[in-house]
């Protein structure tokens, strides 16, 4: 799957919908969901309505899509995306914890990358069984953040690996509680809330280089770095940032000074979780 992961930039697996996905990504919801007329599909965390636009674009007829974000303006692009490629949904602004839509109303719920960033993920999980239909369809697709290979034939290439890793966990960790593992614990979360385990598909999420990159990917990087430190109101983690964009620097010369004989790999892993609600 063709996939823009790099760990120099994040700390997770934040940007799944606008970035990386892929028709291969598509036709898998399609076989997980299995819509058909007259379903109602809810799309939790749905961002810029990248899969109402993708799962609408199928044909399928009289589907009813239905998409809920917590960030409004992130909403408003949905709409404005189905609208333009004439796609039939319906969105709102919601907490996945909260969510607005009576019991049974779907038949199936999915969510994509969106666990990772909550801390109660019981209670979302919880929300997706409440909604769901009896005999109805829960997806999750969640990545193991904790578990993210990387190698780089520059010595400074693990230094920056390291320093970003601190710095990002740094800031993304704090006060939140989220759990960067939460991929391959979602079996035993659906189980807990009466979902039955079905299936669990394991997506590799990989970017490779040979070569120095080009400038625009160091460019990009720093622009990242500096974005982030320029929010920051802790001099402890403005330092550390400083200390990051350094260590980028000397790994940008060093990977330059190396040409074609520069390697990068990147890898981890999302996993996609379906789970059964019981028929009544």
């Amino acid at each position: 799957m063709p996939r823009d992961v790099d760990a120099l930039t994040s700390s997770t697996l934040k940007h799944l919908r606008e970035h990386w996905w892929s028709a291969e990504f598509t036709d898998f919801l399609r076989e997980t969901l299995q819509p058909r007329a007259g379903n109602r599909i809810l799309d939790v965390g749905c961002g810029v309505g990248t899969a109402e636009v993708q799962l609408g674009q199928l044909g399928i007829s009289q589907v009813r899509l239905f998409g809920a974000d917590l960030i409004a303006p992130r909403v408003v692009e949905a709409v404005a995306a189905a609208r333009a490629h004439n796609i039939r949904a319906r969105f709102t602004v919601a907490d996945a914890c909260r969510l607005p839509f009576a019991s049974g109303a779907f038949d199936s719920t999915f969510c994509v990358a969106v666990l990772q960033h909550l801390r109660d993920v019981a209670a979302a999980v919880g929300e997706f069984a409440r909604v769901t239909r009896p005999g109805g369809r829960v997806l999750v697709v969640e990545p193991d953040n904790a578990a993210r290979y990387w190698y780089s034939t520059s010595p400074l290439g693990r230094r920056a690996f390291d320093v970003a890793t601190r710095f990002f966990n740094a800031i993304d960790g704090r006060g939140y509680g989220t759990d960067p593992a939460v991929g391959p614990k979602i079996p035993e979360i659906l189980a807990r809330h009466g979902l039955e385990p079905a299936a669990i598909r394991v997506f590799p999420v990989c970017q490779a280089r040979m070569g120095s990159p080009d400038a625009a990917v160091w460019d990009g990087r720093r622009a990242t770095v500096r974005g982030a430190i320029d929010r920051l109101q802790d001099p402890s983690l403005r330092q550390l940032g400083e200390e990051y964009l350094r260590v980028v620097d000397e790994y940008a010369a060093e990977a330059q000074a190396a040409g074609k004989t520069f390697v990068e790999i990147q890898n981890t892993m999302l996993f996609a979780t379906v789970g059964m609600k019981p028929a009544a």
